[in-house]
């Protein structure tokens, strides 16, 4: 072998140890950035991750702590006289809105009313009231076992979507609401007892129309 080839050979494994010192400190270091990302890393559970960091919202628990103690003070304290709103807003819906109701963006206005009459039949879910003044006007209070709309959640203007963490649990807060009423008011309410007897109804409602006046209670007294 000539000195040249000896030369070349030396270099060849020089070279090797090179890379082959190269390659375990490559590997040392890699080794070492996955530890330190393991003992930095939290890890949350699915519900958590999707709430961003937040406890699963939990619509039972938040109606037992939201509707006797805010919801049902605020629509007493607040309900306006059904007829005085009806003729409201028959001359001015927006002005009627403004100064009985709340709405969240540009959808409809929710109010908190109070209402005297005569309860009737009930059909659909849905009991007749006849009050004085308002002859025009399709009045009806839900009394289940279906209990429809957001009014309990809407009316009182405590409530707002940025509350919760999605559109989701913002509807399930008012379903809610509205089960939790069920038990609170309707479990002990018998409309077919109450048909033809003066009634008192304190409640929420959302009209779609001017006409039709359907009002979810907190409420309900009937004279004996």
């Amino acid at each position: 072998m000539t000195t040249a080839d000896l030369t070349q050979t030396g270099r060849d494994k020089a070279g090797r140890h090179g890379r082959l010192t190269l390659g375990r400190s490559s590997l040392i270091a890699l080794l070492l950035l996955v530890i330190a990302i393991g003992a930095t890393t939290t890890y949350r559970s699915d519900s958590e991750a999707r709430a961003g960091g937040r406890p699963k919202f939990d619509p039972a628990k938040y109606a037992a702590e939201t509707y006797e103690p805010k919801i049902v003070p605020a629509i007493e304290k607040n309900a306006v006289n059904v007829a005085t709103l009806y003729k409201a807003i028959a001359a001015d819906p927006e002005a009627a809105g403004k100064q009985y109701g709340h709405r969240a963006g540009t959808g409809p206005y929710s109010y908190a009313v109070t209402l005297a009459g005569t309860a009737g039949a009930t059909q659909s879910g849905l009991m007749r009231v006849t009050v004085p003044g308002l002859d025009k006007a399709r009045v009806s209070v839900q009394v289940g076992p279906a209990i429809n709309g957001t009014a309990l959640r809407d009316a009182p203007g405590l409530i707002a979507f940025g509350q919760f963490t999605n559109q989701v649990d913002y509807a399930d807060a008012a379903t809610a609401l509205n089960t939790e009423m069920k038990t609170k008011v309707l479990k002990s309410f018998d409309p077919s007892a109450a048909r033809d007897k003066k009634i008192t109804v304190i409640g929420a409602m959302t009209p779609l129309t001017a006409d039709v006046l359907t009002i979810t209670p907190v409420s309900i007294e009937t004279a004996s």
